[in-house]
């Protein structure tokens, strides 16, 4: 089961950091494109608020993959002074800590953006609805707790190396 688990996350999480790709080549293009319209003529309306929602579904889409691959900062300087059972239990509890932290970005910013569906609340200079921004910043949150949680199965289970 934490096989099929572990496929799942990685999968999901690989196609999700594709879309984050696509995502920062679509903002250097936008920031491209707003130089030269800039150089020669107007910049392009609304480039800043949509650099913002671009950033923030790239860095979300990004978590899970970057999580997967231990990309993120550890500190463990007194770690291996610890016993590996001592350390075991420790890694579990972080990685099950930090899965219900991101559950709960993931869970609070669902719920601002059926806020935002319901009120219709519109970006400031584009006028477009953006909670399909936030949508999909609440799942790349809710892919990290997937992952976390994965992580924690296989620390428990003695799957992963410590």
């Amino acid at each position: 089961m934490i096989d099929t688990l572990d496929r799942i996350s990685r999968t999901l999480a690989k196609a999700l950091t594709l879309f984050a790709g696509l995502m920062l080549v679509s903002m250097m293009l936008l920031a491209c494109a707003n130089m030269v319209s800039r150089a020669v003529w107007l910049p392009i309306q609304g480039t800043f608020e949509l650099m913002g929602f671009f950033g923030a579904v790239t860095t979300a889409f990004a978590l899970a993959f970057a999580q997967l691959n231990k990309s993120h900062i550890s500190v463990g300087i007194l770690m291996k002074y610890l016993p590996k059972a001592v350390r075991r239990i420790l890694d579990a509890l972080t990685s099950l800590a930090s899965c219900a932290f991101f559950a709960l970005i993931g869970t609070e910013t669902s719920k601002w953006a059926n806020y935002l569906v319901s009120t219709g609340e519109l970006s400031e200079t584009l006028r477009i609805a953006y909670h399909p921004f936030v949508f999909a910043t609440a799942t790349g949150c809710l892919l990290m707790a997937f992952v976390l949680f994965v992580d924690t199965l296989k620390t428990i289970t003695g799957r992963t190396e410590h």
